[in-house]
């Protein structure tokens, strides 16, 4: 069945260039259905792949499908391959399954655009490149991939061409996941320093008996993976470019910036997490990173008034929650979130698309009000999908972030614990507030506008995702043991040999000298089962929860509901209010202390070291040679005589010398 893997990315990019080169002549109609089609081919391969490993034998090596030998060269070989694990099946079920819902949206909420078919190839070319990147067997075909999504993010953000504002926030996209870029590519050269190959199969094997735990090396070479995550999943320092990247049409939004491409670094971590258990420096990190952007994040987005932009800084906060696992190494309880993430923040995009398709394209939820009664089925699924990431069971995002709750407070600390609780309240706030202003109160749309409900074909995929986002908290369901499908699924994958890896570092420290015992530490590590000590401890978690998330909930009722008025009363004036609204000052930070003197620098280098260094130079030369020739234009004077002369003198002078 493994043969069949190469499938799963192919169909996509028969689907873009066939779009690509003949959409024009083949009409909307067949555009759309050949785009569609790609994906759902691609999904149910994913189903038969998926389905083969049930019967994989325990305790053997999952199989990679080897298609040909990339790079040989010397001892660095590169074979071109695909991984098949629980992971990548995980992974390709969410890229494919949600992929083909929203390319389904998109067919009724595209169809009038100009470049209908342009927009399809670009996508269809994005779930190629997001398939390699999940799908790849070494760190250099995940960064194939991983430099796909970002060049289609590009195209797709900057999808309006003739809107200056959409142009810049694509090359404001490429260029901060540029840096991101540069240090998970020398995150990737370390890897390959250390252990002679980039194969994820050998490198996480041999992780344990190669780095020493907490050690330089291990410590530099995940940090610099990790910068790479900050840059794709919109993390501090490198979360300022999606908040932006609303520019471009909203299925995009839902696709690349809600259920894909912004979980590239959290998938990479979770990969990779062999490399990462045997540097807690970085671990702390990374938690700390998530949880601040979690909690930052979530602030912001109680002052944006766009529909999308609130839900932006939404996805830059859920994004912080899955790193906040991985730094405490719940990674089973990270994918779990990006999975039930993916139900229910593509049925909120798609459903603000629906909203903005209803609304001639306003998207200022100032101007909105009293929607629920023209759009039911657009209404009740955001609800759903809004009830889902508050938290509150048993929607399914009850159970992914009361899962990264719980071993935030087990394996972090209490700090950890405080952030995401305290995002969890601010959340369920922002995102009722987000409800109540667009579907209820009082109507404060433009006379003009004549709200409706979307198609069919928009409809019925919101109508699934909501489907996905109320049962999707299935696949874990916590205290009972054996029932967390998505934990057992994974386990093969994120089991780590503890005993091992710290045996092998005290061995290797003590033949240097230094005699270090990591026995507390293992101890910590093991496996131990759930006393009714803990599973008492994580009920009250869970209860404690929920009821926080009702808090945020009931005071998004008191302030937009009950007494409309007050926001404006208690936050006018209100320079704290002003500068959350203001994201802080992030950008206008940056812009000041590494934007301006770029350009400034990159200006005096084009004047001085350009225009005067080398135009001068080359130029100067030029002349030099043009004065020389004018001087030379004396002795030509066409008289043979005159060089007759001339040659005589010279000769003389040759026999003098010699």
């Amino acid at each position: 069945m493994v043969n069949l893997a190469f499938l799963v990315p192919l169909f996509p990019l028969i689907g873009s260039i066939i779009n690509g080169f003949f959409g024009l002549r083949i009409g909307k109609d067949w555009v759309g259905k050949i785009a569609c089609g790609g994906p759902i081919l691609s999904f149910l391969v994913v189903v038969l792949l998926t389905v083969s490993l049930f019967f994989h034998p325990e305790g053997t090596p999952y199989p990679e499908l080897i298609l040909f030998n990339w790079i040989p060269a010397g001892s660095l070989q590169i074979e071109f391959g695909f991984q098949i694990d629980p992971l990548s099946c995980v992974m390709m079920m969410v890229v494919t399954g949600v992929g083909s819902i929203i390319h389904i949206f998109s067919i009724g909420y595209m169809y009038e655009e100009y470049s209908y078919y342009r927009y399809f190839a670009y996508l269809n070319l994005f779930l190629f490149s997001m398939l390699l990147l999940v799908m790849g067997n070494n760190f250099l075909v995940m960064f194939i991939g991983w430099e796909g999504v970002g060049a289609c993010s590009y195209f797709l953000i900057g999808y309006y061409f003739n809107k200056k504002s959409a142009c810049d926030a694509a090359t404001k996209a490429f260029v901060v996941n540029r840096i991101g870029d540069f240090g998970f590519l020398i995150g990737i050269f370390y890897v390959f320093q250390a252990f002679g190959t980039i194969d994820f199969s050998t490198v996480m094997a041999a992780a344990p008996t190669t780095l020493i735990y907490d050690s330089t090396t291990a410590t530099l070479l995940t940090m610099f993976l990790f910068l790479g995550a900050t840059g794709k999943s919109a993390q501090i320092p490198l979360y300022t470019w999606l908040p932006d990247a609303m520019e471009g049409p909203t299925p995009v939004s839902a696709l690349i910036h809600a259920a894909t491409m912004v979980t590239a670094g959290v998938y990479m971590i979770v990969r990779c997490n062999a490399l990462f258990n045997l540097a807690p420096l970085t671990m702390t990190i990374i938690a700390l990173i998530g949880g601040g952007t979690a909690l930052m994040a979530a602030t912001i987005g109680c002052t944006q008034w766009d529909i999308k932009r609130v839900l932006a800084y939404s996805t830059v906060s859920q994004i912080g929650y899955m790193f906040l696992a991985c730094g405490v190494g719940a990674y089973t309880a990270a994918i779990f979130h990006l999975v039930t993430h993916a139900f229910f923040k593509a049925c909120l995009f798609l459903g603000s698309g629906s909203v903005i398709h209803g609304m001639h394209h306003e998207q200022d939820i100032r101007k909105m009000g009293g929607l629920k009664d023209h759009m039911p089925i657009t209404y009740l699924t955001f609800l759903i999908s809004t009830i889902a990431i508050a938290g509150i069971f048993p929607f399914s995002g009850f159970f992914s972030k009361d899962e990264i709750l719980y071993h935030a407070l087990m394996d972090g600390n209490v700090i950890y614990w405080g952030m995401g609780i305290s995002g969890a309240l601010i959340t369920a706030f922002y995102m009722f507030r987000l409800v109540f202003l667009t579907f209820h109160g009082e109507s404060r749309v433009d006379p003009h506008v004549h709200p409706h409900e979307s198609p069919a074909v928009m409809t019925m995929p919101l109508i699934i995702l909501a489907g996905l986002a109320l049962g999707g908290g299935l696949l874990g369901i916590p205290i009972i043991h054996g029932w967390h499908v998505l934990g057992n699924w994974l386990e093969p994958v994120v089991a780590f040999d503890w005993t091992t890896a710290l045996h092998h570092s005290e061995t290797v420290l003590a033949s240097h000298g230094h005699h270090e015992s990591f026995a507390e530490l293992l101890h910590s590590k093991q496996v131990h089962e759930h006393s009714w000590w803990d599973i008492s401890w994580e009920l009250l978690l869970m209860a404690f929860s929920v009821c926080v998330a009702g808090v945020g909930i009931f005071m998004a009722y008191l302030f937009y509901i009950k007494f409309p008025d007050m926001p404006g009363k208690l936050t006018k004036g209100q320079w704290g209010f002003d500068m959350v609204q203001n994201k802080y000052y992030v950008d206008e930070i940056y812009d000041e202390t590494i934007v301006k003197p770029t350009v400034d620098a990159s200006y005096r280098l084009w004047k001085d070291a350009d225009q005067k260094g080398v135009d001068g130079a080359v130029n100067g030369v030029a002349k030099i040679i043009g004065f020389m020739s004018k001087i030379a234009q004396n002795f030509q004077s066409g008289f043979v005589r005159n060089y007759a002369m001339f040659m005589v003198i010279g000769f003389v002078i040759l026999l003098i010398v010699i």
